[in-house]
């Protein structure tokens, strides 16, 4: 069997199910690339990568390119925690106004488009840029009324803000967390990232890696204390932090996750952003 190309993101929101993998307790068939989202995506469209961990609207815009594996994703039903929206003005007040997203991913770029369209009822001017920790906490009054942040970066911040317990954040007066507000909005939780094989790829080597991916991902979830405690000695965040939330996640993709989801697509195919179709599964038959 060929050794796969295994993708993987680095946010501690991954550490669940690759975490028995990096410690050896589970074998994985393959050497993972670690990446950002969008970098993950752009691998998986180029055929760079066999299987991996992408974007959910990735998946969207071209169902033709990948088959999604079973009961594994990452999902939250209600706060995220990792994907928010900073503001200096309330969202409904940000029309015309500036908004800096972040490049890193795109599933959180086209939720936060549908947030103000339907639910803020707005449209600002969307600017992508850096919103790491170090972009946001340094910026002036010229760059931008509101910034997307996304990963262990919007934790840092949502600590500062006391979305979590400590610290002390100013510019952004105003935080929007977009798991909480999609959950608000349409009563379903959300996929922000799937995980997908690509349709080139021998079904017997995906199955392999999908494998080692539900047993890794089990084994954390199992051991979610000792995988908190690695995320904190990663991020600095005390260990309780991290634990409340990595079980704030979700990482199955029930039938309640795929209403999420195929409502997530809906939306996005009325709004013309991603072409219709449908959802294809990796599969033992």
């Amino acid at each position: 069997m060929t050794s796969m190309r295994v993708g993987r993101i680095p946010y501690i929101n991954c550490f669940p199910v690759y975490g028995a993998i990096d410690r050896g307790i589970v074998p994985l068939d393959g050497t993972l690339i670690d990446g950002v989202p969008t970098a993950l995506n752009e691998l998986m469209a180029t055929g760079l990568l066999d299987v991996s961990v992408i974007s959910a609207i990735e998946y969207a815009r071209a169902p033709h390119r990948y088959l999604l594996l079973p009961d594994i994703a990452i999902s939250c039903d209600g706060p995220v925690r990792s994907v928010l929206l900073f503001s200096r003005l309330p969202a409904g007040e940000l029309g015309s106004r500036q908004v800096i997203v972040s490049t890193s991913s795109m599933t959180s770029v086209a939720l936060l488009q549908l947030l103000f369209e339907n639910v803020w009822c707005c449209r600002p001017e969307f600017v992508p840029g850096n919103a790491e920790l170090a972009d946001v906490r340094g910026a002036s009054e010229r760059e931008g009324d509101a910034r997307l942040v996304i990963g262990d970066a919007a934790l840092h911040l949502s600590q500062a803000k006391g979305v979590l317990p400590f610290g002390d954040f100013a510019p952004y007066p105003y935080v929007y967390d977009l798991g909480a507000e999609w959950k608000r909005w349409t009563g379903l939780p959300f996929v922000f990232a799937v995980w997908v094989a690509s349709r080139a790829v021998p079904a017997a080597n995906a199955l392999g890696v999908h494998a080692s991916l539900i047993a890794s991902r089990d084994w954390g979830l199992q051991n979610i204390k000792l995988v908190a405690a690695h995320a904190s000695e990663v991020t600095s965040f005390p260990i309780h932090v991290c634990e409340q939330y990595l079980t704030g996640l979700d990482y199955a993709l029930s039938y309640e996750h795929l209403a999420g989801l195929t409502d997530f697509f809906r939306r996005l195919v009325g709004a013309g952003r991603v072409p219709n179709g449908t959802l294809a599964f990796l599969s033992a038959a």
